[in-house]
């Protein structure tokens, strides 16, 4: 993995008590030959000091440190912020919990030299079952402001895209060009985690950028790593439900989507009389609260967060 001041891809990694995930997905990265890169590891806040331990271990890495957790949103934004500054013409926003195949960066690249593309993402595959795509891209439903993920389970030996063209990238591995951040700005700060995505997504394609699938690059994806640990009422924690309401409701009046606040808000009290009938009420107060929150919070559309 190169270090030197020529590098023109920034790979921006968030770490937060994810020490296993990011050494292996560091590993996976050394394994890169076909791009000049510089990682940037992003500590956020993790209770033990896992920034120094893998800095130690990979000392070709640039590390910074957050004093406390600022979120995906945040702490990709320190990440974008210090990339921006060093000059860097293209960013990967990389889930830390993901396996690369080691040419996979340079069909990202050949994806954003096609006129008016900035945005690229990978195909990405389960790390449990690198056969089975997670996810191809995204479209977005503009009348239900759904934003659905495509390719999701299909085999990969079957799947066949329609279109590269995408109306959203997932953040899971992201390469936006340094021209789309200055133009369009960083990742939304309030939503910290869920649909900053496709907000950022329909922001840049509303500038005028294109995104697309770059087919012949594949990661491996061990999906949800972060939210997907043992609590009290189950394997997902509260605060997952907490911000998908939430962020949802925020994309909506962001979008202005009149029929999706009724779509999604019969699918909301669908899950609060779900969790009420299973006596889940962590999450059910934490639907609720996404709830008021999401209609009620002010929203800055203009901010561009550089």
């Amino acid at each position: 993995m190169a270090s030197t001041p020529e590098c023109s891809v920034a790979i921006i990694l968030v770490n937060w008590n994810g020490f296993t995930y990011t050494k292996a997905c560091l590993e996976s990265l050394e394994k890169v030959t076909t791009s000049a890169f510089q990682v940037v590891l992003v500590d956020n806040a993790s209770k033990e000091p896992e920034g120094e331990q893998l800095k130690a271990l990979f000392p070709q890495i640039h590390l910074i440190t957050n004093s406390e957790n600022l979120g995906f949103t945040g702490g990709n934004n320190v990440g974008l912020r210090y990339a921006l500054t060093q000059g860097f013409d293209q960013v990967l926003l990389l889930n830390n919990d993901t396996l690369v195949d080691p040419d996979f960066l340079t069909p990202l690249q050949t994806c954003l030299q096609k006129p008016g593309y900035g945005v690229a993402q990978p195909l990405i595959c389960f790390a449990q079952d690198p056969t089975t795509i997670w996810s191809a891209g995204g479209k977005w439903n503009s009348l239900l402001g759904r934003a659905i993920t495509l390719g999701d389970r299909v085999p990969l030996s079957t799947y066949l895209p329609k279109n590269t063209e995408l109306d959203w990238a997932t953040g899971c591995c992201i390469l936006v060009s340094r021209e789309v951040l200055l133009q369009v700005g960083l990742l939304p700060e309030p939503y910290f985690a869920y649909f900053e995505d496709v907000e950022w997504s329909l922001r840049i394609r509303k500038a005028g950028f294109k995104i697309g699938l770059a087919e012949n690059s594949k990661i491996y994806h061990e999906a949800g790593a972060a939210s997907k640990k043992q609590h009290a009422e189950g394997t997902l924690s509260p605060k997952v439900f907490y911000f998908h309401v939430r962020n949802q409701l925020f994309l909506l009046r962001q979008q202005g989507v009149v029929l999706g606040f009724a779509y999604h808000l019969i699918r909301f009290k669908l899950w609060i009389l779900y969790f009420l009938i299973r006596g889940r009420f962590q999450k059910l107060s934490a639907v609720v609260q996404g709830l008021r929150e999401g209609l009620l919070v002010p929203l800055n559309p203009d901010k561009k967060w550089l």
